[in-house]
């Protein structure tokens, strides 16, 4: 069973029909919206600031979702896909994000809407991602437009995931 925890006095709100891995953890000021999933040994640490999810979204096996106390909170949209041990801290991501594997993405940055976050890649403190652009590196860059294709990508996975977490109910 996933550990739900209430952290100075904030308990966990999730959505309907959302799904949590046996060894994810949710603590604290987290506000989950509906059809989310939260898969094994994800971390949304709401203890030090807010985390705000939306509709669809999906965070991938390591990942970690965290804030900065006082100063930076997270706000994540709907139809995002965090994958697999990517760390998104004190920023703010749009709709219709894919977020590669390891890739970090630091306080005060905002991803627009239908963007790319290559894996591996670092998006440093503040940056700010153009709505329906891809960005890879270390620090990332921008490197092109997200393509029609990609776009695909992003909505078939943030669709997908839903029907992955019903395998495990």
């Amino acid at each position: 069973m996933a550990l739900i925890k209430t952290v100075r006095g904030n308990t966990p709100q999730f959505g309907n029909n959302c799904f949590l891995a046996d060894n994810a953890t949710v603590v604290g000021e987290v506000v989950m919206g509906d059809n989310c999933t939260v898969w094994f040994n994800a971390v949304v640490r709401g203890d030090v600031h807010s985390i705000t999810i939306g509709n669809n979204t999906n965070i991938q096996d390591g990942a970690i979702i965290h804030c900065t106390y006082q100063k930076a909170k997270t706000v994540i949209g709907s139809n995002v896909s965090i994958a697999h041990n990517a760390i998104v801290h004190g920023c703010t991501i749009h709709d219709d994000v894919l977020v590669g594997m390891g890739a970090i993405i630091m306080d005060d940055a905002v991803i627009g809407s239908n963007a790319v976050i290559a894996a591996g890649a670092v998006i440093l403190p503040g940056t700010q991602v153009e709505p329906g652009s891809t960005y890879a590196g270390m620090p990332a860059k921008r490197i092109k437009d997200t393509s029609e294709e990609m776009k695909a990508v992003i909505q078939r996975t943030a669709r997908n995931y839903p029907m992955y977490a019903e395998w495990f109910k």
